[in-house]
């Protein structure tokens, strides 16, 4: 398949920033010829990457298995209506997977400084080939076995409060692990370490031990929210686009898995390397980012005073035209976590002109979704 699609390069120098580039900001739009990315990666090519666009692992403020963001899908529609997407990238666990089955991207790239979230991705990734349906998934997820009464029009709802039900079978959970080691190691032939081994078996562990309602650990707060619920949170129109909330949500998720289309990567936003590998692999294929998902990771990069070497990485990025950022703001109120819009090359213009000095400017040029 082959379509046109207009992209903004936007090439600035950020005083301060790490890397030397052009003190003055020039945007040029080109209508280019694009090609969709390959149909699928091979896994030679998938492991390929993972590692040559890796970083050297950090640590974040928290580590968490599941998101917090209650309001994450809210800002989907306005996504939507942009589309079609060529590629997404995102940070975090599984929230990624609700935005890229809502978005269809034609590939996407998890990035998290945390080498745990890639070992998160990589059970997911087993998980989610070697089972059918939601329910054989969610049954392997929480080692559980499948209840009664649930199938293919059960809502996420349903399935959560079904399985919560359900006792835990240690047995069932070593069948799992040594599962997602088989389909890692053996169908895709993915060169696991012995600590890469150690920390999927720790993060299963926290799914199976967890349950259903497991909750990240994020200091405590009444707004946290469980798996469960965030699986069936809405959009502002009232839709539930998680990818447990159909059928068909969650085969195209096993699509993009079995395509090896989600490439999950160790990265640090203000790194030298993965942001811009990404940016070197979608200039040879000629595609561009046009979801940017962000989380509130850009608060910690303005307390830290790097964010301006952020923003010099992404300006590197070939960006579709009407490229976004997804960004999370903290209400410190029982709301808890809302998302936010920002059209990216609006706002690293913005910021090479001065007018993004705290995290403050920057969520307050960001935009909340309207129904």
């Amino acid at each position: 398949m082959i379509h046109k699609l207009v992209f903004a390069v936007l090439l600035f120098a950020l005083s301060g920033s790490a890397d030397k580039r052009d003190s003055s900001p020039v945007i040029a739009e080109t209508r280019v010829r694009t090609e969709v990315l390959p149909d699928k990666l091979s896994d030679h090519d998938f492991w390929t990457m993972l590692n040559e666009f890796s970083e050297p692992g950090g640590t974040f403020v928290s580590d968490n298995i599941i998101s917090n963001e209650i309001e994450f899908q809210r800002v989907i529609p306005a996504v939507q209506r942009l589309g079609p997407h060529s590629v997404y990238v995102g940070v975090g666990p599984e929230q990624n997977f609700t935005y890229i089955v809502a978005f269809k991207p034609s590939m996407a790239f998890i990035v998290d400084i945390r080498k745990g979230n890639l070992l998160l991705q990589l059970t997911y990734k087993a998980l989610v080939e070697t089972s059918s349906n939601r329910a054989e998934f969610m049954s392997r997820l929480f080692a559980r076995q499948q209840p009664s009464g649930v199938g293919a029009n059960s809502t996420a709802r349903e399935l959560f409060r079904a399985f919560a039900a359900m006792r835990v079978s240690e047995n069932a959970a070593k069948d799992n692990y040594q599962r997602i080691l088989h389909q890692l190691e053996i169908v895709h032939g993915f060169t696991l370490s012995e600590d890469d081994k150690r920390g999927i078996s720790e993060v299963y562990r926290s799914f199976y031990t967890g349950g259903p309602f497991v909750r990240g650990d994020f200091g405590g707060g009444t707004w946290i929210p469980s798996y469960a619920e965030l699986m069936e949170q809405t959009d502002v129109h009232g839709l539930d686009h998680s990818f447990l909330q159909s059928e068909q949500n969650f085969q195209i998720l096993r699509d993009y898995e079995a395509r090896n289309l989600i490439v999950p990567l160790v990265g640090d936003f203000v790194g030298d390397r993965t942001i811009r590998k990404i940016g070197e692999y979608l200039r040879e294929n000629h595609m561009a980012v046009d979801v940017f998902y962000t989380s509130n990771v850009e608060k910690y990069l303005f307390e830290g005073g790097t964010e301006k070497t952020f923003y010099s990485n992404v300006s590197g990025l070939p960006l579709g035209a009407d490229a976004l950022f997804i960004r999370t703001f903290f209400t410190h109120t029982d709301r808890g976590l809302t998302s936010l819009l920002d059209p990216i090359a609006l706002c690293l213009a913005a910021v090479n002109n001065g007018e993004v000095r705290s995290y403050a400017n920057l969520v307050s040029r960001s935009k909340a979704p309207k129904p």
